[in-house]
């Protein structure tokens, strides 16, 4: 009876890592490709920096869970302990990873307000400056999600940015980029122009964003613990019953 029931454990879990193996190669062959850019795809993402960063994101994944669910599958069928040890442990850092950044999001969810982030801008912001990663990373956040500072244009009032350019009122940045501004559009857009500059804030728009993605995101964290936790369960009782 014992036998019987580690036997159904092995291929229960063989099977459940093969599907993880399944989309972890999955994944892993859509980042390849995009890289790879067989069709010129790669131009196509470039151009938005967020789904751009997302192909590395998509790969990741894909090479984590191929790598799970290889060595899922073969503890399993071969009962290797040393295997089936090796899964363990890396699920359950991938779990206490998971869970600490979850812990972390709570604890300085305060550092994720409005004023936060316009105090920061304020502050720290320098414009066009490519050495600078918190300008740089600014300026793809407003180009990518057409906005202006955190509320408005009138974040940059009192600003670093306003020191370091005082002539001009808002960077490039937030400037439209619908083909026909050119350079006399780009410098009324600076100068203060309410008609060639983005006067959404980037903390709406962003939240706007990501909004229909929130519950999702949060189902699928529910749905991928859950199977971190059935994954560790099969992995240690297989590796009891192996003698």
């Amino acid at each position: 009876m014992e036998g019987d029931c580690l036997s159904c454990m092995k291929y229960l879990m063989f099977i459940f890592n093969f599907f993880i193996f399944l989309g972890g190669s999955f994944l892993l062959g859509v980042g390849v490709w995009v890289l790879v850019d067989p069709m010129g795809f790669r131009e196509i993402v470039a151009v938005n920096p967020l789904l751009f960063t997302g192909v590395y994101v998509v790969l990741a994944m894909g090479a984590l869970l191929f790598l799970l669910g290889f060595l899922g599958c073969c503890g399993a069928i071969r009962e290797n302990r040393c295997l089936l040890l090796f899964f363990f442990m890396l699920i359950l850092f991938i779990f206490l990873a998971e869970l600490a950044a979850a812990i972390l999001a709570f604890l300085f969810r305060e550092h994720l307000t409005r004023e936060y982030f316009t105090r920061e801008l304020k502050r720290h912001y320098q414009g066009r400056n490519n050495t600078d990663v918190f300008s740089s990373t600014w300026n793809v956040v407003m180009t990518t999600f057409d906005c202006c500072g955190v509320s408005g244009p009138e974040d940059f009032e009192e600003s670093l940015f306003r020191l370091l350019s005082p002539a001009k009122m808002v960077p490039e940045a937030c400037c439209q980029r619908n083909g026909y501004l050119g350079d006399g559009g780009v410098e009324q857009c600076v100068s203060g122009s309410v008609a060639f500059r983005h006067n959404r804030g980037c903390y709406s728009a962003m939240v706007d964003y990501f909004e229909t993605y929130i519950y999702t995101a949060g189902a699928l964290a529910i749905v991928v613990l859950t199977i971190e936790l059935f994954a560790m369960v099969f992995a240690m009782c297989l590796f009891r019953g192996i003698q």
